[in-house]
């Protein structure tokens, strides 16, 4: 596979980033410690490249019923510049993709897919469109993505709204998941309220040619307020404390999404029906297990892969994220676990290099920004 470089890769350099291989895209990691990254994300804010991510684009007349049949949810009753969160599954129920769907004109969506499942999302989308009046556009490598998140996002990206021409809506009247188009430097800009670390925030869809200036600007004017380019570990460990699934740790083709806890996701009643209708009205198998959230004491945090135990020598469950909450100070984790011990409130043992960790069954967030 050929190792691609973000339009801001070179700015990253510059930074003194490490990178990571992430999707086949060489990634920035972290710029100083996860740590001071992940705390100004919650205390102050964070400014994230994630041009690694897909968008693909559904445009005519058919475009929103294309989707209602390609996708679990109902896409086409979104309104103009409203989000969608939505899932792409197989014909078996799994999920091939979470994605986000943006209707962008009347007639337009934008869909924004996980950077290592762009390709398959893209090929799926064009053979369920294919009898809709409808065309689908791979336009990944027409459209960089930089986000800002933290509690003082708004206040930061406020500073750079009188070089913005043609915002259609004040970035304090933007409510969460939905966006406003607008141009920058003479490039068009999508500025929607979205992320994916469990704060305020904002994601900006621009061309990579526009891409380097717009990071400096939001870099210069955001210094002031605590702005601090943000890498990948701590999106992690940010999400995770959020509660939210990471595809190939907690989604996958293996997975239903009543497993995953998404089962209101799925729109079951939909006209016309959709891609893996049959198998989410069948169900998940008996026994099939459920995505738990865990919290445990000390500073022994559990990790994908670790094994989970009750009572008993056989094991009960899964560990597929976890780490030392920094923001909390203590051990958190996602799992999959059988349905007997999957209630809150379950206590559990999680196997960590032989020694068993008590762990508790715990009701996800771990972090609700509205409630800390």
């Amino acid at each position: 596979m050929t190792i691609r470089n973000s339009p801001l890769h070179d700015i990253h350099v510059a930074a003194g980033a490490t990178f990571t291989d992430f999707g086949g895209w060489q990634m920035p990691v972290r710029y100083s410690s996860d740590l001071t990254e992940h705390h100004a994300v919650r205390d102050a804010a964070g400014l994230f490249d994630i041009s690694h991510m897909g968008e693909i684009v559904v445009l005519g007349p058919e475009a929103g019923a294309a989707l209602d049949y390609a996708l679990a949810g109902r896409l086409s009753t979104i309104a103009m510049n409203q989000a969608k969160y939505s899932l792409l599954l197989a014909p078996e129920g799994g999920i091939i993709d979470d994605l986000i769907v943006y209707r962008t004109g009347y007639d337009r969506f934008l869909v924004v897919a996980n950077a290592g499942n762009r390709a398959d999302v893209a090929a799926e989308l064009v053979q369920r469109a294919a009898e809709f009046d409808c065309e689908v556009y791979d336009e990944s490598d027409d459209v960089a993505l930089i986000a800002v998140q933290g509690p003082k996002a708004q206040e930061i990206l406020e500073q750079l709204t009188p070089q913005l021409d043609g915002l259609t809506t004040p970035l304090a009247d933007l409510k969460y998941y939905w966006s406003t188009p607008a141009r920058w430097a003479d490039h068009e800009l999508l500025i929607a309220r979205t992320g994916y670390t469990g704060e305020d925030g904002f994601e900006l869809y621009v061309s990579p040619e526009a891409a380097p200036a717009l990071w400096t600007a939001i870099a210069e004017v955001g210094a002031g307020s605590g702005l601090v380019p943000a890498g990948l570990a701590a999106r992690d460990t940010l999400r995770l404390e959020a509660g939210m699934p990471l595809y190939g740790h907690e989604l996958g083709r293996d997975i239903l999404p009543v497993q995953a806890g998404l089962g209101r996701v799925v729109h079951q009643n939909k006209p016309g029906g959709f891609v893996g209708q049959d198998a989410i009205a069948a169900g998940a198998p008996d026994g099939a297990r459920v995505l738990v959230g865990l919290t445990a004491e000390g500073r022994r945090a559990g990790r994908e892969g670790y094994a989970l135990y009750g009572t008993d020598e056989e094991p009960v469950g899964r560990i597929t994220s976890g780490a030392l909450s920094p923001t909390l100070g203590h051990p958190i984790a996602l799992a999959y676990v059988d349905p007997v011990v999957a209630a809150p409130g379950t206590e559990l043992f999680i196997d960590v290099r032989g020694s068993r960790i008590p762990a508790t069954v715990t009701p996800l967030p771990f972090y609700n920004r509205k409630a800390s």
